[in-house]
């Protein structure tokens, strides 16, 4: 069988990166400390650091840019797909009109 994936709160992650930050110990350290791994306690900190206001949402939410991205996403592949309809009407016309 396949462990549990573990959850954390937005106040645990930011608890443990500060812990990080203030100088506490290393990496290593601070996770062994808190049970969790390095890697995952190096990429909070990250995620952190980049964007502190939107840095995790938690519940499947995504960040605010990355919702208008996937939008973006799917318009682009919706009008790429009327386009290609525009292309293949113009050509039957044109071979229509000679």
């Amino acid at each position: 069988m396949g462990r549990l994936r573990m959850s954390f709160t937005k106040e645990f992650k930011v608890e443990a990166v500060r812990l990080l930050t203030e100088g506490r110990g290393s990496v290593a350290q601070v996770a062994r400390d808190l049970g969790i791994r390095g890697t995952m306690l190096g990429r909070w900190k990250q995620e952190l650091a980049q964007c502190s206001a939107g840095a995790f949402p938690g519940n499947g939410q995504g960040r605010v840019d990355e919702e208008e991205l996937r939008h973006l996403r799917r318009e682009n592949v919706r009008l790429r797909m009327e386009r290609d309809i525009l292309k293949k009407a113009a050509a039957l016309f044109s071979k229509d009109s000679l």
